[in-house]
């Protein structure tokens, strides 16, 4: 990690990490399909549950995750092994204990957030009986997520990358027989799809806890005493980092309510459709991002901030470049996408309408998402934070305004488009013209 060639080294470990994304977020979207077949309020209602499994997905993959990774690649760049072991046990714990937070949380909440997001009548008992089975599984995905990212801060993509990849195709089966039924099977609807994920976690934290536990992976897991001290150098990170996902999702959120607010249960099951292609960005983003965490913290961690800063900005640069080719692909054929869902014209108008305007500028959302990892590595949040909170503010609050005062989705759209643009230019300018120093050594 610390002197082979940067672009090589980053498909090397990328690939699998992309690959176990896709993988995800396949699965997803053919569990979206399969929903798709019980009907518009349906799929309505599950596109409410979305941006806070989503949220929830980032959070513990990506913003702690991060963290987790940055930590223990810091710690081996340093030579520290005992150190790596130490924040492997303390990640672990510190991650449980969060999702168990939020699932209390959200069973709590759940039907004024529902309400908030535009789920009213049918679509609305929908949301509900599918989050609540959804929430309850939340401690499983935020450990299994822990423990991938304990491997990866290793720089080992391939156990994670293999692991989760598997478990998702698995899910398809899975989803299919609980949401219709199969043999002895009842159908369960909306609540078949929640179940199968959270079998999925389960399966996903089982095998990843033994391969850490066997000590096979760099950072071992094993008993030990709990400390205030590695928690805090994980949350630093982390923690922060934290309010990215929290950024990318409520801007989804509040612009899906607008779109209901404004156009309806139609149009929201449109701009929801649509919008779930972005979040196949993420993917290109992480996959890419995963690596960059760890090589960037390696090489911050042996002192090496100029090549942390290379890897950064051609690990920003293939991203950007792959998400492009998406978004130019969806903004040609938007159809081809929505009409896998629904047919409905109000939807296939709404959703074609927000591809074709946003789509051209997927490449700069993926580019500045992942130049926010990279950031984690070198500890460096200012700038990938703000430029989030940009965007937010040009795309849900100047984009609402527009909305408002024109009438107009085109016009909402468009201020999405330019927000996107923004938020890559800010996040790649900063890694260009900073500089990352080494971090004070970890206790």
């Amino acid at each position: 990690m610390l002197e082979a060639p940067i672009a090589a080294t980053l498909i090397r470990m990328g690939w699998p990490n992309l690959l176990m994304m896709l993988a995800q977020s396949s699965t997803g979207l053919v569990e979206m399909w399969f929903l798709a077949k019980l009907g518009t309020d349906a799929l309505a209602g599950v596109a409410v549950v979305i941006p806070l499994l989503m949220l929830m997905q980032n959070m513990s993959q990506g913003a702690m995750g991060g963290g987790i990774s940055s930590a223990i690649a810091r710690a081996l760049g340093a030579g520290n092994g005992a150190l790596a072991d130490s924040q492997a046990r303390h990640a672990v714990v510190l991650n449980a204990l969060v999702g168990i937070a939020f699932t209390a949380l959200f069973l709590v909440f759940n039907d004024s957030l529902f309400q908030r997001l535009g789920a009213t009548g049918p679509s609305l008992e929908y949301a509900r009986t599918y989050g609540h089975v959804l929430f309850a599984g939340l401690p499983l995905m935020w450990t299994m997520n822990a423990l991938a990212s304990v491997i990866r801060g290793t720089g080992n993509m391939l156990v994670p990358g293999a692991v989760i990849c598997g478990g998702a195709f698995l899910l398809i089966p899975a989803a299919a027989a609980l949401i219709f039924g199969v043999g002895p099977v009842p159908a369960l609807g909306v609540a078949g799809g929640a179940w199968a994920l959270v079998a999925y976690y389960g399966a996903g934290t089982l095998v990843l806890g033994y391969y850490c536990v066997s000590g096979r992976n760099l950072a071992r897991l094993h008993r030990g005493p709990l400390h205030w001290a590695p928690m805090r150098n994980i949350l630093a990170v982390g923690g922060i980092a934290c309010l990215n996902p929290v950024l990318t999702n409520s801007l989804i959120a509040i612009t899906t309510a607008i779109v209901s607010a404004y156009a309806g249960t139609q149009a929201l099951a449109g701009y929801a459709t649509a919008a779930r292609l972005e979040y196949l960005v993420i993917p290109i983003a992480f996959g890419l991002g995963a690596p960059m965490v760890a090589l960037v913290g390696a090489n911050i961690g042996a002192g090496q901030a100029e090549r942390a800063r290379r890897i950064a900005l051609t690990g920003g640069l293939m991203a950007f470049t792959l998400a492009e080719i998406v978004g130019i692909l969806a903004a040609l054929w938007p159809e081809a996408w929505l009409r896998l869902f629904g047919s409905d014209p109000l939807m296939l108008e709404t959703g074609a309408r927000y591809l074709r305007i946003v789509g051209p500028f997927f490449g700069f959302f993926a580019l500045g998402f992942s130049l926010y990892f990279a950031s984690q590595g070198a500890r460096k949040l200012k700038w990938p934070l703000l430029a989030g909170a940009l965007r937010l503010a040009l795309y849900a609050g100047a984009g609402g305004i527009a909305l408002s005062l024109t009438g107009s989705l085109t016009a909402f759209f468009s201020a999405g488009a330019l927000a996107m643009l923004v938020y890559g230019v800010c996040i790649a300018l900063s890694v260009k013209s900073g500089q990352w120093t080494r971090t004070p050594s970890e206790h």
